[in-house]
């Protein structure tokens, strides 16, 4: 089975997303009701009757061919991760990969986190954080002081709207970006029940993710800049990487890192100081304790 109804929405949404300008078609001489591609424009554009492009939209058609997302893909001028997306949503669940509930990550790799002197974590499904370093935990959010079931990345997001916004200055971006990644890990097991009551919860409590959602925007979490208000070492203008584990293909490591000899460089080094020291002053008084 398909998911028609996601298939439907998500083309819908994408064309009303296009200005028919930049395809170089005509404005006409009466006004558009709706913005974005009229049906019959992009039944033109990809080279398929209007009649299949309308079933497809309202979720009636099975048994889509490769050729035929293709051409949608081009003539929506899709990026590769909204291709992927397409043709994810329109695989049958019997060939989609059966996810292992349980998400562990492996001692090496924590151990690998712990060696870098980056701010590092790693994500899991659903864009959840299974684990950091030092600096990860003090970039921004402080993952520790978070309950188990609460470390993720959207619920901190747009859960904890007010606490976001002093920390992500260009929070706008950083949702528009955290919903594009959301909706690319959901391309790829759709029918994920974790999933769909994770995007249930998010969307009963903030309208803000609500909107975003309904926008239909994908793009997987890559690589990018950022700008952190930290709490202790002020604004980081800092880059960021991810690396998708070859053997853990749910399971992504996040780093960040400032250009080199730059102000944020140097509050980077601030911060790892203040990291070392609470750390040793948390180890003494775990000795003098008797922990």
């Amino acid at each position: 089975m398909v998911d028609q109804a996601e298939l439907g929405a998500f083309l819908k949404a994408r064309r009303a997303a296009l200005d028919p300008q930049d395809l170089g078609l005509p404005q006409g001489v009466t006004r558009r009701r709706v913005a974005g591609l009229r049906r019959e424009e992009l039944a033109q554009l990809a080279g398929i009757s209007v009649d299949y492009l309308t079933r497809l939209e309202q979720g009636r058609a099975r048994n889509v061919s490769d050729e035929v997302l293709d051409s949608l893909a081009r003539a929506l001028r899709f990026t590769p991760d909204e291709r992927r997306y397409l043709h994810n949503l329109a695989t049958p669940r019997r060939k989609r990969p059966v996810r292992s509930p349980a998400q562990q990550v492996r001692p090496a790799l924590q151990q690998l986190l712990d060696a870098m002197a980056v701010p590092a974590f790693i994500l899991g499904r659903y864009l959840d954080v299974l684990t950091w370093n030092p600096m990860g935990g003090a970039i921004a959010f402080d993952f520790g002081s978070v309950p188990p079931e609460e470390r993720n990345m959207p619920k901190l997001i747009f859960l904890n709207e007010d606490e976001a916004r002093v920390l992500h200055p260009e929070f706008d971006q950083v949702c528009q970006d955290l919903v594009a990644n959301l909706r690319a890990e959901a391309g790829r097991c759709p029918d994920d029940p974790r999933l769909a009551q994770l995007i249930g919860e998010l969307s009963l409590g903030s309208d803000l993710f609500r909107r975003l959602w309904a926008g239909h925007r994908v793009r997987e979490k890559a690589h990018g800049h950022k700008l952190i208000r930290n709490p202790l070492v002020g604004d980081l203008h800092l880059r960021y990487e991810t690396l998708r584990l070859p053997d853990e293909p749910d399971q992504a490591l996040v780093t960040y890192t400032a250009e080199p000899g730059s102000e944020s460089e140097r509050a980077l080094e601030l911060l790892a100081a203040w990291v070392s020291t609470d750390h040793l002053d948390q180890a003494t008084l775990r000795r003098a304790a008797g922990g």
